[in-house]
């Protein structure tokens, strides 16, 4: 007897999911198995990853630390609603003044990591809410 495939795409926020009966089956009931990760092209919103010395951040701390800086980037052009859509259109035909109105959602961080490090001064400092944790298209 042949096996049947079926696979389910999911669409969520700019994010596509897939998941197939196949991958569905192979896990056993502890719930152990094939991790499902997201597919994500290379322009969908995300956090990347760069290592900053922390006087570079521009926040006036005197320390030659490297710290781990994480940041969102990519488009949110597939979380487009029909505000945005029409926004647009109402921008492009002259309808609204070209104030500085986005007509489109921004990758941005839902949640924020604090970075700890020494200053110059041997004391350990810590900055609140400094990298990303996770990042979302809004707007």
């Amino acid at each position: 007897m042949r096996s049947r495939k079926t696979t389910v795409t999911l669409t969520l926020l700019g994010t596509v999911w897939s998941t197939s009966e196949e991958e569905a089956g192979n896990r056993d009931n502890k719930g152990k198995g094939r991790n499902r990760q997201p597919k994500q092209s290379s322009r969908d919103c995300r956090v990347e990853k760069r290592e900053m010395r922390v006087r570079d951040l521009g926040l006036g701390f005197d320390s030659d630390e490297i710290v781990l800086f994480k940041f969102c980037v990519g488009s949110c052009q597939s979380s487009r609603t029909n505000y945005d859509l029409a926004l647009k259109a109402l921008l492009e035909n002259g309808s609204l003044p070209r104030r500085k109105v986005s007509n489109h959602p921004c990758c941005r961080p839902d949640r924020y990591e604090s970075v700890s490090f020494m200053d110059a001064q041997t004391t350990w400092r810590t900055i609140q809410s400094l990298s990303a944790a996770s990042c979302m298209c809004m707007g």
